[in-house]
């Protein structure tokens, strides 16, 4: 493995979602890393209030075309491509119509209210994790930021855990401030089953599909670091946090900027 890879999955992303504090730390927590030396990949969904004109997103087509299947639907999956300015680091999109394509109904710019949310999150965790296979880029480091992508961890770890592009990798979870709305469908833990997760990985978390904390509780469980970017975090998460036993990155260490989080990423097991 190389060992300067870091992959950046981030919920949103500027300049192609309105700047808002986490599309500005999805932005400059790629660009901050590859001024230290870093090789940075990003990924985020593509959602329909992304401007592809005017960002220039292309189709990969030998990225693309993958079946990924939820609850006996199968979804097609679609990855386009950009370069972030002025660094030219690659952004990847996970696409698909059923998923991401603005609706009337959004309250937010990534849909954040909707009822699959659930669904939309495990399909973007099965785009990444397939994508960066087909890519053969072996991250050290996976930083995962917001909701939308708290499925990474557990997928990593268990259902992509002997794939060699993920075998060694440290996974981080980012903690921001705002949560879903939409609530998670009742049968969420039926659909990880059948995706392939097991069921004593799912049963602490039986019970929880009207709390709309789970997806980051599940997040926190399967990283190997967890940081706070919340400077007063909701109490039940941090304790939460604390009682995974990971290490803990809260917002008032970032406050040293890129060098503290570089350290952070140094000290995971």
């Amino acid at each position: 493995m190389t060992n300067n890879r870091i992959l950046y999955v981030s919920q949103e992303i500027a300049p192609y979602l309105p700047s808002s504090p986490m599309a500005d730390l999805g932005r400059n927590l790629a660009q901050d890393m590859h001024a230290r030396g870093w090789e940075v990949r990003t990924f985020m969904p593509n959602y329909g209030s992304v401007n592809e004109r005017r960002n220039q997103l292309h189709e990969v087509i030998r990225l693309s075309g993958l079946g990924i299947i939820i609850d006996d639907n199968d979804h097609p999956l679609i990855i386009k491509v950009a370069s972030m300015l002025p660094t030219r680091i690659q952004v990847y999109f996970v696409d698909n119509d059923d998923f991401f394509q603005k609706s009337d109904d959004d309250e937010d710019a990534v849909g954040s209210n909707r009822g699959d949310n659930d669904e939309r999150a495990i399909f973007f965790a099965r785009g990444t994790a397939e994508t960066v296979k087909k890519l053969r880029w072996e991250p050290k480091v996976v930083h995962c930021t917001g909701w939308i992508t708290a499925m990474i961890p557990i997928y990593l770890r268990r259902i992509f855990n002997d794939d060699p592009a993920f075998k060694t990798t440290k996974i981080v979870y980012s903690m921001m401030p705002g949560d879903i709305t939409g609530g998670v469908d009742e049968r969420f833990m039926a659909k990880l089953e059948a995706d392939g997760l097991h069921n004593k990985d799912l049963k602490k978390f039986a019970g929880m599909a009207n709390d709309t904390s789970l997806l980051h509780k599940i997040g926190m469980e399967y990283a190997n670091g967890i940081v706070f970017h919340d400077p007063e975090p909701p109490q039940a998460l941090l304790e939460f946090a604390h009682q995974t036993g990971k290490p803990i990155l809260l917002a008032a260490d970032l406050e040293k900027g890129a060098e503290a989080l570089e350290e952070f990423y140094k000290t995971l097991r």
